[in-house]
């Protein structure tokens, strides 16, 4: 399969371009003939999600995913997944370290094809047909929350499984910054959530840490020392990280955790009990010297925001 020039791979390439001036901070250059140095970047991962789309329509998300993790990382270690039920309405709430995450969480999910994402409305995600129809998006505005609530509900109750990202942003990997900082963000995460165990009461809750997909040599190359703010300069290491194929020697893991037993008695014991488990994901398995992959685990080989 080849992903050839087409209307995709250009639009692809264009959005690239742009998230690749954000990054620098150089999106003025956008409408200057200097944009197209970024051109040869922009379009070789065009290319590859271009073909990790493809593969997605084909074999499913989980395989397509699989596929690109061969592509962006060095494999992936999965444990955990006694506590991912195989069957029945289950919602995932992972952190967002950025980068693989996404895609080694629907390869680790790969026992529930029904999957479906809560994802931010952007275009680069709208840009890719099939990779979208797995996709719940979540629009800016308040007016169209309910739809997304309605279309989530309707999932949970038909026994499909929804992943969402409480923090709605990007969060510290804990690999890299530290555990200290990736559980200070937990402060961060919506508990909206919540509200599906009043709507769809069958609905059980795993929680799920991905870690080690933050390059911490990419964070600290010279480029980087071009941006002023940590955000800014972590912005640009991730878009090195995706650029520079020397960057993508880390081994993913995703870890998943127990979920309550019979379901804690209303929203806030359920919140709590999330954020422990994570606080225990996060010190137990999601630093760079922790216990790391607890049994069973499972290792794929190589190549193999929040709710409303």
């Amino acid at each position: 399969m080849t992903a050839t020039a087409s209307p995709l791979v250009e639009t692809l390439t264009e959005l690239n371009i742009v998230d690749l001036l954000d990054s620098m901070g150089l999106l003025r250059l956008h409408g200057t003939p200097l944009r197209h140095l970024f051109r040869p970047a922009a379009r070789r991962f065009a290319r590859t999600a271009h073909e990790f789309d493809a593969r997605v329509g084909e074999h499913g998300l989980a395989e397509g995913s699989a596929w690109l993790m061969g592509r962006m990382t060095a494999g992936i270690v999965t444990s955990g997944l006694e506590y991912v039920p195989p069957q029945g309405p289950v919602i995932i709430l992972a952190n967002h370290p950025g980068m693989t995450d996404t895609v080694a969480l629907f390869t680790s999910l790969a026992s529930r094809p029904d999957l479906r994402v809560l994802a931010s409305d952007r275009p680069f995600l709208r840009a890719l047909p099939s990779v979208a129809r797995q996709l719940i998006f979540l629009p800016d505005e308040e007016g169209g929350r309910m739809a997304v609530i309605r279309n989530a509900v309707r999932h949970l109750h038909e026994g499909g499984a929804l992943l969402t990202f409480p923090a709605g942003e990007i969060e510290p990997d804990p690999a890299t910054f530290g555990p200290q900082r990736a559980a200070a963000s937990l402060q961060n995460w919506s508990s909206s959530y919540t509200l599906f165990a009043r709507l769809a009461p069958r609905t059980q809750f795993v929680p799920a840490l991905v870690s080690h997909v933050i390059s911490p040599e990419a964070q600290r190359h010279p480029l980087t020392l071009l941006r002023r703010t940590a955000r800014n300069k972590e912005k640009l290491a991730a878009a090195l990280q995706v650029a520079l194929p020397r960057y993508r020697d880390l081994v993913a893991r995703v870890t998943f955790g127990k979920s309550p037993n019979a379901g804690p008695d209303g929203a806030q014991a359920l919140g709590a009990f999330i954020a422990a488990q994570m606080r225990h994901l996060i010190f137990e398995h999601g630093s760079a010297h922790g216990s790391g992959c607890a049994a069973p685990c499972a290792a794929i080989a190589k190549g193999a925001r929040s709710p409303p």
